[in-house]
């Protein structure tokens, strides 16, 4: 799952825990049950302007245990330091939206190219490299120009040197002519799968020998 995925089901969780929060709020506190005739249940909060969010009781119900304390400001310390820890992940995330295609002779036109798009194009011409298995790219900021970084599963037996070489000759030679960019780094992790034995083909292999490429 992506981070914008995780990122949007927490904000979709937290704004509907708060906007519950806020209209049962809103509700007793302009007296809505009351004007409608509604009767709601006795543990039911804040029915009526003149009832206090937490009641007295719950206030001060566990004040003299001796865990009580210690629990609420561990309990809220892990909140703000999680929440600020979600803050800055957001402000460090490393992955591009679109990116910026050169348009020569053309003045005042800005083009870009949405990253998700360049994406599946680059895994979809890297898949049907030979001994290929599967491979997830990700475009992401780097210092002076976009950079690609992938992680390619090759098949048993596969050979990570060729497989630079057609990833450099196809998808990302293809991208640079299609884009018109002059440069485009990339970063491939290599992953070969050991082949099982041949009455144990059906099991997936708990070892693997892995290798490491970079494409400049």
């Amino acid at each position: 799952m992506r981070r914008t995925v995780v990122n949007r089901v927490l904000l979709g969780v937290a704004g509907a825990v708060l906007l519950g929060a806020g209209v049962l709020v809103l509700a007793g506190g302009l007296d809505l049950y009351r004007r409608l005739g509604v009767d709601p249940p006795r543990w039911w909060p804040l029915t009526s302007p003149d009832q206090p969010v937490v009641s007295e009781r719950s206030r001060v119900r566990w004040v003299a245990s001796s865990w009580w304390w210690p629990t609420v400001i561990g309990g809220l310390s892990v909140l703000v330091a999680g929440t600020a820890w979600w803050l800055v992940a957001q402000l460090r995330r490393t992955g591009l939206s679109s990116i910026a295609v050169p348009t020569p002779g053309v003045g005042g036109l800005r083009l870009r190219v949405s990253a998700r798009a360049l994406e599946e194009a680059l895994e979809r011409g890297t898949e049907v490299l030979p001994e290929v298995d599967r491979a997830v790219v990700r475009l992401v900021r780097a210092p002076g120009h976009p950079r690609l970084r992938g992680a390619v599963r090759l098949t048993p037996g596969g050979d990570p040197a060729a497989l630079v070489e057609h990833f450099e000759d196809g998808p990302r030679g293809d991208a640079l002519h299609s884009l018109g960019l002059a440069e485009l780094p990339a970063e491939l992790r290599v992953r070969v799968l050991q082949e099982a034995p041949a009455e144990r083909r059906h099991v997936w292999p708990r070892r693997r020998r892995r290798g490491r490429s970079r494409v400049e």
